[in-house]
This record gives structure tokens, C-alpha cells and sequence, in this order.
């Protein structure tokens, strides 16, 4: 099978192709930037010619879609990007998928949710985003669902790896530089290492389960605030800062950002049979990769 990989730059894309090392399946990875000692084509999703030459000419049969405009506050004032990269983008993909009889694998968000419900979200509730990233993220699902296409859409939130900007590398540098800090503590949810949604997602492909199409929940297992996720990256980084709780008002924001977006996963583990680690236990092994040093920046 040819497996076209969009935004393999970014956290999720590297991860899926550490993970595609070994697999029998032809891996074509792209992206709008390039990376110095990395083979990556050259691919801009907003052109739809582009897109359907370069799924023609390599025979695709799936494409996994990485890319996305992810920065919640610039969102708000950088719609037309938003959408071009987060709605309109992904319809282009499935347009394709959808001429080619290929399988579509799209990354949402739990920013589709408003957050108000102290519940683990199911795939089936009503979708209510409060901000541009969120609206322009459900569109995108929307276009890819309108499409007609075979595809499986996945929901996942707080995500993070040892590349490039991410909260967990964030607090690694103020926990070291500084000597106290606030973090919110009034929003909950799980944080996501990328290298689990990758595994997820070879799971599926290796076991040839790209016939159960649908929207998906993904995370990992467990819950916690922001302050929590804060205060386990400090100890085991082996950190002394003191971190102080504090409200979302004392970081005036230009979006509202779930106060709970715990999403449910119990769909996507009797689908898939795919045993889901928990926050803390993934988060001990993103520290003990970057403890290496053998990182490198996005």
C-alpha cells in the first residue's frame, strides 16, 4: 500500500514515520518545510492540483493528514489561514481520496466541544466550538465527511513529543530557568503523546482495519489539569521550581479554551483492540527520550 503523509515535519508526522520504520507499506512523507538530513517531498495541501498529482503519480491508496494550522490565539486573528490550512485543505484531500477510492485518516480536536460539561466527551455529542481553531477544525471535518470519501477522523487534545513547541518542552525550559511559576488549574483534560497516536494509527494499518470508518476519540488514559501536567513534567525532569495554581482569567486569552475536554475513548479501544497507555507512564518516556540530548528542533 503507498501511504502519502501530510505535515511529516511536525509532531505527529515525525512520530509516524519513526513508527513506519520495518512496515511493509511504501511511506511518502511531505510537507511545506524541509528538514536537513530528512527525505521529505515537497507538498502544498491548499493546491488541489497539487494534491492530485502527486496522489496520481504515486498510486496512493491512504493518506494520513498531519497538517494543521494549530496556534489557538493567532487563529482569532488569522481566520483566512485557519480555515485555508484547517478546512479548506482537508477538503482537498478528500476530494482526492475520494476520486481514488483512497482511505482518508484526518486529525480533529477536542476544541469542537465547548468544554462545559464535566464529562468525557463520546464522538456522538453535539459539537459547540467557542473559538476560530475550533470552528475551522470542525468545517474540516465537515468537508471531509461531505466529501463521500472512506475515512477515519480522530479527536485528540494536548498533544505533545520531543519535537518542536509543545507545552511539556515549554515547562522543561521555566522549571529549569525559573524559581517559581503559575499554571491553570481550572482545565482538565489528557495530555496526548504523539507517539501513541502514531502507534494508533500503524495498529489500524498493519491490522487492515481502515475499513472501520468514522470519527474517533484518542488521548491518553487518565486525567489532569493543566497545573497537574505541569507539576509532573518539573519532577521528572528533576526540578525544584515552585509551581503555583492559579485561575484561566489570570492569563486574559482572545479565545475561551475547554474547561473540560476529557475525551471518552471507549469506541475507539473496542474498534481498534488498542490498549492505550496512561498520561503519566508516556509522559515518563517522552522525558527519558529528551534526557538524551539526540533531539533535534523542528
Amino acid at each position: 500500500m503507498n501511504i502519502l503523509v501530510t505535515g511529516a515535519n511536525g509532531q505527529l508526522g515525525t512520530e509516524i514515520r519513526t513508527v513506519s520504520v520495518g512496515s511493509s507499506h511504501r511511506f511518502i512523507f511531505t510537507d511545506v518545510t524541509s528538514r536537513a538530513g530528512v527525505d521529505t517531498v515537497y507538498l502544498d495541501i491548499t493546491n488541489l492540483d497539487a494534491v492530485r498529482l502527486i496522489c496520481d503519480s504515486e498510486r496512493v491508496d491512504l493518506i494520513v493528514n498531519c497538517a494543521a494550522y494549530t496556534d489557538v490565539e493567532k487563529a482569532e486573528t488569522d481566520q483566512a489561514l485557519a480555515d485555508l490550512l484547517n478546512h479548506q485543505a482537508p477538503a482537498n484531500l478528500a476530494r482526492v481520496a475520494a476520486e481514488r477510492d483512497a482511505v482518508l485518516i484526518h486529525i480533529s480536536t477536542d476544541y469542537v466541544f465547548h468544554g462545559d460539561i464535566a464529562l468525557p466527551c463520546r464522538e456522538d455529542w453535539p459539537v459547540d466550538p467557542t473559538g476560530v481553531y475550533g470552528i475551522t477544525k470542525l468545517q474540516g471535518e465537515r468537508a471531509v465527511l461531505e466529501s463521500g470519501c472512506r475515512s477515519l477522523i480522530f479527536r485528540t487534545a494536548w498533544l505533545y513529543s520531543p519535537y518542536g513547541k509543545n507545552f511539556l518542552k515549554t515547562m522543561l525550559r521555566l522549571t529549569a530557568e525559573r524559581d517559581s511559576l503559575k499554571v491553570v488549574f481550572d482545565q482538565v483534560g489528557t495530555p496526548t503523546y504523539a507517539a501513541d497516536l502514531a502507534a494508533l494509527i500503524r495498529h489500524i494499518v498493519e491490522t487492515e482495519q481502515l475499513d472501520k470508518t468514522g470519527i474517533y476519540h484518542f488521548s491518553n488514559e487518565g486525567v489532569c489539569s493543566w497545573y497537574d501536567f505541569a507539576c509532573a513534567i518539573r519532577d521528572l525532569g528533576g526540578h525544584t521550581c515552585e509551581i503555583r495554581p492559579c485561575h484561566s482569567d489570570e492569563f486574559p486569552s482572545k479565545v475561551r479554551r475547554p474547561a473540560f475536554s476529557v475525551l471518552d475513548k471507549t469506541l475507539v479501544k473496542q474498534t481498534f483492540g488498542f490498549t492505550v497507555p496512561h498520561w503519566y507512564d508516556s509522559l515518563k518516556k517522552c522525558i527519558a527520550i529528551l534526557s538524551t540530548g539526540e533531539i533535534f528542533s523542528l
